[in-house]
């Protein structure tokens, strides 16, 4: 771990993830990777055991990264880790998509929360992905809504003084509407791609957030609105 700056990707293997991890490495960066399967360009990687239980999960990714980085710090946790489903509170889908979107963006944030607590350096940097539909009702995608709502108030606690994040730390939260991700590009062929957020600015927004004269003021919830091809950083006015 002979860099200068070292970085946790949560979600590494994502689209958004492993396009992070290839920036940050593009910056020389040392990049650790935590997802469901590892990614080849990261310098080292922890595999999620899929199960059941956050207690089982959490500890299961909190013991791997203590040992993996030791007594070593990191100057910054990018959580991007999460997904999408739909549902109204009628749907018959709606218990299961509900538990999915909860373990795919709630555990993944309440995990990558902790682990800044014990391993990011002072005046360090942490991020979660929250979604801008989630900032008011999503009738059609209820447990999504849910569970992004629930990032948000994450970030905005932690923020707090007494929130055990390290001295000078901050925690952020992207708020994106639609990522120019291969998988949406293929499940919304006839969509207008010049509203959606492409991944790169997303990594080098976070990458430039990395350095504390640059970033927002730590609870901000920052909204990604891209209008014919061109993305604003939005602070959602709660």
């Amino acid at each position: 771990m002979a860099a200068a700056h070292r970085v946790i990707v949560y979600g590494g293997k994502g689209a958004l993830g492993t396009k992070c991890v290839e920036f940050f490495k593009s910056k020389h960066w040392w990049v650790a990777s935590i997802d469901l399967m590892s990614n080849e360009e990261a310098n080292a990687n922890i595999i999620v055991k899929t199960s059941e239980s956050f207690t089982e999960q959490a500890e299961q990714v909190t013991t791997e990264v203590a040992s993996l980085l030791g007594e070593q710090k990191v100057d910054a946790i990018i959580c991007v880790a999460g997904g999408w489903a739909g549902g109204s509170a009628k749907a018959t889908s709606l218990f299961k998509n509900a538990e999915l979107m909860w373990k795919q963006s709630v555990w993944t944030s309440t995990i990558s929360s902790h682990l800044a607590t014990k391993h990011l350096k002072a005046d360090g940097l942490l991020t979660l992905t929250g979604a801008s539909p989630a900032l008011k009702g999503t009738t059609g995608m209820v447990g999504y809504g849910m569970a992004k709502a629930a990032v948000h108030q994450l970030c905005q606690s932690l923020a707090g003084e007494k929130s055990g994040m390290p001295p000078g730390s901050s925690a952020l939260a992207i708020l994106p509407v639609t990522l120019d991700t291969p998988m949406n590009r293929k499940s919304m062929p006839n969509a207008d791609f010049s509203s959606w957020t492409p991944l790169e600015f997303v990594a080098e927004t976070l990458f430039n957030w990395t350095f504390k004269e640059t970033r927002p003021t730590s609870g901000s919830l920052i909204q990604l609105i891209t209008t014919e091809s061109k993305t604003e950083l939005i602070p959602a006015q709660l």
